[in-house]
């Protein structure tokens, strides 16, 4: 009776926790503060990534897209020309978010602005004509103004990956979207730099949610500022 017993009873646990203890180390280790909280998501871990040194850190990456370890120099150059330091997640995607934030808020501007009757003095046709931000998009494509446009934005970002690629080679040292623009304006005081770039992210974020409503309630049939009806 015992004997039968004991072939029932559970093995020896020595090997299974070896093999434990020799598991290796997932990625998610790698992504996350476990022994810290997100401050903006307090039930999750902090991502490594963001420990609130970036202006407008405010901890919220809820799927950690932030710390994927991956090197965007790739983007910009292939591997095979030649080695490079590389451009990791955070860094790219915070370059991203800038220049985004930078847009949106010029974006915003000029539609609002367009759709209250500015126009460049002494523009002529076909930009007087243009009856509302929402409509504008067509008559310029009609025009073939936005070949120019398209132009244009390409030299801006054959400029700004210029800038990456000497950032991935580690021959410059360069805080993301900075782009040397208007800093002699900036404060002199650190504190005030953080306050003052924490201020240009916030409100770029702002932006970009702004323009993402405009644009859809103006589709929606509200055209007119404030682009809402009741």
């Amino acid at each position: 009776m015992a004997a039968s017993a004991m072939a029932f009873a559970p093995a020896s646990t020595s090997k299974a926790s070896t093999a434990i203890e020799a598991a290796p180390d997932r990625l998610w280790n790698q992504m996350v503060e476990k022994s810290e909280r997100s401050a903006s998501v307090p039930y999750l871990p902090r991502a490594k990534g963001l420990d609130g040194t970036l202006p407008g850190d405010y901890g919220f990456d809820p799927f950690f897209l932030s710390s994927i370890p991956k090197n965007f120099a790739g983007f910009l150059q292939p591997p095979s020309w030649e080695e490079t330091e590389g451009i990791d997640t955070l860094y790219w995607m915070r370059e991203a978010e800038v220049k985004h934030s930078r847009v949106a808020m010029m974006a915003v501007s000029g539609w609002i602005a367009v759709d209250l009757g500015a126009r460049f003095p002494l523009a002529g046709e076909p930009f007087d004509g243009v009856p509302s931000s929402y409509l504008a998009h067509d008559i310029m494509v009609g025009n073939g103004i936005f070949g120019f446009m398209l132009l244009a934005v390409g030299v801006v970002e054959v400029c700004s990956g210029a800038a990456l690629v000497q950032v991935s080679k580690g021959e410059i040292e360069r805080d993301a979207g900075d782009f040397k623009f208007g800093s002699k304006y900036l404060p002199k005081d650190e504190k005030a730099i953080l306050l003052m770039k924490t201020k240009e992210i916030n409100n770029g974020r702002l932006a970009m949610l702004a323009f993402s409503g405009i644009a859809t309630q103006t589709a929606l049939g509200q055209e007119a500022f404030p682009y809402w009806g009741f």
